[in-house]
C-alpha cells in the first residue's frame, strides 16, 4: 500500500517516497569528490613533506599567522574544524621547532598571543613556494575563472555545512 504524499528533505511532495532531486545528487556527487580529492591531496602533501611530522594542521596553523598576524590559540581554533586542546599541542610542538613564540596580549592576561619566528617565517615562504610549484601542475586544463568560481561554490557549501554543525 503506498504511503500517503509527505514532504522530502528537498521540499517536494512525493506519493510513495522521498525522491531526491538531480541538485541534491549533484551536490552528493560534490562532497564525495571533494573527499575524494582531500584525499589525495593529503597523500600528495605526505609524499613531497608539505604535511610533515605535526600532520597537515601545521601549514595552515603557520599560514593563519603569517597571513593575519598574531593570534590567540583559540582564536585560531575558531577558524578551524578541531578543539583548541589540539591547536594549543600544535602551537607547543610549532615552538618547540622555533618555528612560533608565545608573547604578550596587551588585550588579555591569560591568553597568551602566538606569532612566527624568522624561522617561522622563512619556512611558511618555501613551503608555500613549494605548495605553488605543485599546484602549477595540476587541473592545467581548467581555466583560471572555472577553477575560481569552484573554489567560491566549494566554499560556499563549507559555510553552510558549518552553519548546521
Amino acid at each position: 500500500m503506498a504511503s500517503k504524499g509527505h514532504r522530502t528533505a528537498v521540499g517536494r511532495m512525493t506519493g510513495a517516497g522521498p525522491i531526491i532531486d538531480s541538485k541534491a545528487e549533484a551536490i552528493t556527487e560534490l562532497m564525495l569528490e571533494v573527499a575524494q580529492c582531500f584525499f589525495k591531496i593529503r597523500a600528495l602533501g605526505q609524499k613531497t613533506g608539505l604535511i610533515t611530522s605535526w600532520g597537515g594542521g601545521a601549514f595552515g596553523f603557520i599560514r593563519s599567522l603569517a597571513l593575519l598576524g598574531p593570534l590567540t590559540v583559540p582564536q585560531i581554533a575558531q577558524m578551524r574544524p578541531t578543539s583548541r586542546q589540539r591547536m594549543q599541542r600544535l602551537a607547543d610542538e610549532l615552538a618547540a621547532e622555533g618555528l612560533v613564540e608565545f608573547i604578550e596580549n596587551p588585550r588579555h592576561r591569560r591568553s597568551r598571543l602566538v606569532r612566527l619566528t624568522r624561522k617561522g617565517d622563512a619556512g611558511y615562504r618555501e613551503m608555500n613556494t613549494r605548495l605553488l610549484a605543485i599546484a602549477s601542475t595540476i587541473g592545467v586544463a581548467l581555466s583560471e575563472t572555472d577553477i575560481r568560481k569552484t573554489a567560491n561554490i566549494v566554499r560556499q557549501l563549507s559555510d553552510d555545512v558549518k552553519a548546521r554543525s
